[in-house]
C-alpha cells in the first residue's frame, strides 16, 4: 500500500514538473513590451503601443542620451505626453532629461506617447514601455491544487519584467553620462590647448617686447 502511494505521488510530482516548465516557456515567448532608441528632431515624434487589458499597468520611461553636438549638454530636455486611445490626455512632463511614470490603463486600446524637442539640435532618446498584466486562474483552472502556483508564476513574471525595465532604464542614464562626461573631457582638453596656445603666444610676445627694449637701449647708448 505505501509503494503505491509513492508511486502516485511520484506521478504527481512529475506532472507537476512538466506543467510548471510548460508554463514557464509560455511565459517566456510572451512581449509585454518594447524598447527602441530613436533620433527626434525638432517637430513632434509619437509612437504607440497596444494595451490588450483594462487595468493593465503600463510602465514608461525615457533617457535622452544625446545631441548632435556632442559638446552642447543643456538641461533643456523634451516634452513627452501621454493620450489614452480616444485621445485623452493621460500624463504630460516638461523640459525633461530622463524620467519614469506609471499608470493604469481605464481603457483597452493603443496608446500614443507623443515626444517634442525644443533645442535646436537632433536628440537621440531611448525609449522603454513595458505593460503588466496579472493572471487570475479561479475561474479557468480545472485543479484547484495548481491555482496558488499559477499565480505566483504570474507574480513571479510581473517581477521579473519590472526588473528587466529597470535594467533598461538604468543602462540608458549610463550611456547618456557616459557621453557627458566624453564631452566634458573633449571640453577640457581644447580649453588646455587653447590656454597653452595663449601661453606661447604670450611668451612670444614678451620676448619680441623685451627685445624692442633692448634694441631702443642700445641706440640711445651709441648715440
Amino acid at each position: 500500500m505505501c509503494l503505491l502511494i509513492g508511486k502516485g505521488s511520484n506521478m504527481e510530482i512529475m506532472s507537476s514538473k512538466i506543467v510548471l516548465l510548460m508554463i514557464i516557456c509560455t511565459l517566456l515567448q510572451m512581449k509585454t513590451g518594447f524598447g527602441i532608441r530613436f533620433v527626434i528632431e525638432k517637430e513632434e515624434e509619437c509612437l504607440s503601443h497596444n494595451v490588450h487589458y483594462e487595468g493593465d499597468t503600463v510602465h514608461v520611461s525615457f533617457v535622452v542620451i544625446k545631441a548632435d553636438v556632442s559638446w552642447s549638454y543643456g538641461d533643456e530636455g523634451v516634452d513627452l505626453v501621454i493620450k489614452g486611445p480616444s485621445g485623452e490626455q493621460i500624463h504630460d512632463f516638461h523640459d525633461k532629461i530622463s524620467d519614469k511614470y506609471e499608470f493604469m490603463a481605464q481603457r483597452k486600446g493603443v496608446y500614443r506617447f507623443c515626444f517634442k524637442n525644443k533645442s535646436p539640435f537632433h536628440e537621440t532618446i531611448d525609449f522603454d514601455v513595458h505593460v503588466g498584466h496579472f493572471i487570475s486562474y479561479d475561474q479557468h483552472a480545472k485543479d484547484e491544487h495548481f491555482n496558488p502556483l499559477l499565480e505566483q508564476i504570474s507574480k513571479l513574471e510581473e517581477a521579473l519584467y519590472n526588473i528587466q525595465f529597470e535594467q533598461h532604464w538604468l543602462e540608458a542614464q549610463t550611456d547618456r553620462q557616459a557621453l557627458v562626461n566624453e564631452a566634458m573631457s573633449q571640453r577640457a582638453m581644447y580649453k588646455a590647448i587653447f590656454e597653452s596656445l595663449l601661453l606661447i603666444g604670450a611668451s612670444f610676445l614678451q620676448v619680441y617686447l623685451l627685445q624692442r627694449l633692448f634694441d631702443r637701449k642700445l641706440g640711445t647708448s651709441r648715440v
